[in-house]
């Protein structure tokens, strides 16, 4: 994808966007479950409705997919294959999102459409339609999407208009914050397998504009204006690992970075791109969270520190770790190599689910 980004042919995740493509399947409904393609407040989405018969009203679950903010849909076969599991064995009504896409449409573009998709299916006309109980209601994401489903969850918080309160959030290996990208994550998994710290930082940096000078400074983690520098304490690694992750690693303040550049692209300093940048008192009302984060991910942090914090605010946690899987390892439940940590991943997500939601 660089050579060809470097060729001048096409934009880098124009190139990468190709495999989204090839992945993505067609509306198909089985016996199970009635699958259609449509749009919530103007923003596509794949609705899976489960065909038998409720007994009472039914959970439902919002899904926002990975891919960086640049890539995927809700129709490629992983997500897909997730979206009828959950429908089916939770008589769940799913809706998966297809939200505008970076480099394109930058933040807020992804949250906004993710956010008015979410808040309009909360309207109790709308959950009424779909026999939905307005009390088992989730969100739920990836990576990229891990990171809107919790932006979503926060704002929902703050906004008077939306009445029904969320039963859970899943946030599955999430990205959730641009303002220290040398964790000891990042440190042990700069070239690992899907998800390298180059590529991540160009995920974030995308999100935000394509102007290359918020890359070069993000890669060599020096973006921070000092003003923001007491948003550090969210990010704290030496505070909020656990002793076993933080092993071998020295923390070192942050270098500060050009005010100028924070100005022109602040979306990295937003709780709205950066869930962990939250107060305390904004997590105390979050629901019951689901966390699932991989050892060999630059994201592990991430999610670890969430963790965390959230716990600390009183909020129920359930924190999975895997300590033999890598970034992505769900989208591999259809392939072979994968099979047995992304099967044993989803199935015990699937389990924590019924029990929760």
């Amino acid at each position: 994808s660089t050579a060809v980004e470097l060729l001048g042919l096409m934009h880098y995740m124009e190139c990468m966007r190709l495999i989204t493509v090839i992945e993505t399947v067609a509306v198909t409904s089985d016996e199970n479950i009635t699958v259609t393609d449509t749009e919530f407040n103007n923003v596509p989405v794949r609705l899976y409705l489960p065909r038998r018969a409720p007994d009472g009203l039914r959970r439902a679950m919002v899904y926002f997919h990975g891919g960086g903010w640049c890539l995927g849909d809700a129709g490629m076969k992983s997500y897909d294959h997730m979206s009828r599991r959950v429908s089916n064995e939770l008589n769940a009504v799913v809706v998966s999102v297809n939200y505008r896409l970076a480099p394109e449409h930058h933040f807020p573009v992804p949250f906004e459409d993710v956010y008015s998709v979410t808040k309009f299916f909360l309207q109790s006309t709308v959950l009424s339609q779909y026999g939905v109980d307005p009390a088992r209601v989730c969100v739920a994401g990836d990576s990229a999407g891990g990171n809107l489903a919790a932006a979503v969850a926060q704002q929902l918080l703050e906004d008077a208009e939306v009445k029904t309160k969320l039963k859970a959030q899943i946030l599955l290996y999430p990205a959730l914050q641009a303002l220290d990208l040398d964790l000891p994550s990042y440190r042990d998994n700069e070239n690992k397998p899907l998800l390298s710290k180059s590529l991540m930082v160009r995920f974030w940096s995308e999100y935000f504009t394509t102007d290359p000078s918020l890359r070069e400074a993000m890669a060599s983690n020096s973006h921070v204006p000092a003003e923001s520098g007491h948003l550090f304490q969210f990010v704290n690694w030496s505070q909020l690992l656990p002793a076993g992750m933080r092993r071998g690693h020295v923390y070192t303040g942050p270098t500060y970075g050009s005010a100028a550049l924070a100005r022109r692209y602040p979306g990295f300093l937003d709780p709205r791109a950066a869930p962990l940048l939250a107060s305390e008192a904004r997590l105390r009302r979050l629901p019951h969270t689901y966390i699932l984060t991989c050892e060999h991910d630059v994201l592990r942090d991430d999610g670890v520190m969430y963790a965390q914090r959230l716990r600390a605010a009183g909020v129920r946690v359930t924190h999975a770790h895997a300590q033999d899987a890598f970034h992505g390892a769900l989208m591999f439940i259809l392939w072979p190599f994968e099979l047995a940590v992304g099967h044993r991943l989803f199935n015990s997500y699937v389990e924590w689910l019924k029990e929760n939601l």
